[in-house]
């Protein structure tokens, strides 16, 4: 089979319009200056020859007619004429002695310089000047006539037009040879630069040009080759922080997921403890008081460890009390946040006395279960991480709310946070608040106060509260 024709894509199409347009413009520049080239020297050309014939004619003419009035003075007409034929021909003049009756008595002989050429007659009309013709009347009727003959000029001229048309035209070849040589050297590597802009835009960001030659098609190359290597660069890195994100987000709603699943098993671990742990210890700490006041009377050891047990089964059910508010507030979904938040603050100062607990809050009715309980959980975290760890003697409790917006702040006056804390292992609970007001679309923000201790806030937005 014959090899295929070579396909010529938009990029060589367009470059090959280029270089003929180039080529159009550097020829047609060039015809520009021959013709005009050859138009000045025409012009040139045509006053110099038309000067000559008219400087040579008029002092032929005074000469002649001086001559042959002195020749025909002395030996008349026959003496004239011997003069012209010894005289010949005159360049650029047509002699010629006529009788009194017309008669040509003498007429000069024909030109021997380039004897048989003529220039074109469209030539010779532009060239020519105007036919000057002088007469001089001598003795006997006999006339001298005297007329500018510039044929052999116009010829002369006509032989240098040609010779400087001939140089201009194969100068012109020459050139416009040398013009087309050089635009396609220097268009050459536009076709590979074109296809590596298309290969680049179809997503082929592997791709390299080659050493292209000529110092501004290598400049362009290695400039294409940097830009080439800075976008994929750019598009891996974007990729990457894609797939980054993407596992990112992966994971927070994983966390999520993991978050409600706990806060349900919380829930549910709360209700288990309240409903039947509850009163299972309650029905413990009645039988026992029950034996104490039957079976103490018979049996004082017997009283004494009923009663032992009475106490015990109390202190277990005050710390079951004190554990369910921590594994799910059973009240936030009765009793809604502000009176679950006054029921944490009271429970936590019953326990701790020497420590100066505030709340203030404006809340509304009701507000998203996931919003509340991220408040709660804030509020609760704040606190416990205050009376634990900061030695502080005072905690302010603020929870404010609007139209757009709900802001937990709690600030203590305790030792202050480390500055190195947030590098150290653990706040998991911290690490765990701020994920879940993240969540919400919200930030949550710790670090200490500009006096003394920790100031913990958290703001989460209510435009869709859940």
């Amino acid at each position: 089979m014959p090899p295929a024709p070579p396909q010529h894509g938009p990029a060589t199409m367009r470059a090959m319009r280029l270089r003929t347009r180039l080529n159009l413009v550097v020829a047609a520049l060039s015809a520009a200056f021959v013709i005009v080239l050859i138009a000045a020297e025409v012009q040139s050309t045509r006053n110099s020859v038309r000067e000559e014939i008219e400087a040579a004619n008029r002092v032929a003419s005074q000469l002649l007619g001086r001559l042959v009035a002195v020749y025909s003075q002395v030996g008349g007409p026959d003496l004239v004429l011997q003069f012209l034929q010894q005289l010949g021909r005159v360049r650029a003049n047509e002699v010629s002695l006529q009788s009194a009756t017309g008669e040509v008595l003498y007429q000069s002989p024909p030109a021997t310089y380039k004897a048989g050429r003529e220039a074109p007659a469209w030539f010779a009309r532009f060239l020519a000047p105007q036919p000057a013709k002088y007469t001089f009347p001598l003795r006997g009727g006999v006339q001298l006539v005297v007329q500018a003959q510039p044929s052999r000029s116009v010829l002369d001229a006509w032989d240098d037009v040609t010779r400087l048309a001939s140089l201009a035209v194969a100068m012109f070849i020459v050139v416009n040879a040398l013009a087309f040589w050089s635009v396609k050297r220097a268009l050459d590597p536009f076709p590979v630069i074109a296809e590596g802009l298309e290969r680049i835009q179809q997503g082929d960001l592997a791709f390299r040009l080659p050493t292209l030659g000529g110092n501004e098609a290598h400049a362009i190359g290695a400039a294409f080759n940097r830009m080439a290597q800075a976008v994929q660069d750019k598009v891996l890195a974007e990729r990457k922080a894609h797939d980054a994100e993407a596992r990112l987000e992966e994971r927070r709603e994983m966390a999520s997921l993991a978050d409600q699943r706990v806060e349900e098993e919380r829930r549910l671990i709360a209700h288990e403890l309240h409903d039947e742990f509850g009163q299972s210890v309650t029905a413990i700490r009645s039988l026992a008081l029950a034996i104490a006041g039957q079976g103490g009377v018979r049996d004082p050891a017997t009283g004494e460890v009923a009663r032992l047990i009475s106490d015990e089964a109390g202190r277990l059910y005050d710390a079951m009390h004190g554990l369910i508010p921590r594994l799910s507030p059973l009240s936030l979904d009765t009793l809604g946040l502000a009176a679950t938040l006054e029921s944490l603050v009271r429970d936590w100062q019953r326990r701790h006395p020497s420590i100066a607990l505030s709340l203030r809050q404006e809340l509304p009715i009701e507000l998203g279960p996931s919003v509340a309980l991220a408040i709660y959980r804030v509020v609760q975290e704040g606190l416990i991480n205050a009376l634990r760890h900061a030695q502080a003697s005072r905690v302010d409790i603020d929870v404010q709310c609007d139209a757009r917006r709900i802001v937990a702040t709690v600030i203590d006056d305790g030792v202050g946070l480390p500055t190195d804390w947030a590098a150290r292992p653990g706040h998991f609970g911290l690490r765990g608040l701020t994920d879940r007001v993240q969540q919400l679309g919200g930030t949550f923000t710790i670090g200490n106060s500009q006096g003394r201790g920790v100031r913990l806030a958290a703001e989460i937005p209510l435009g869709d509260p859940s």
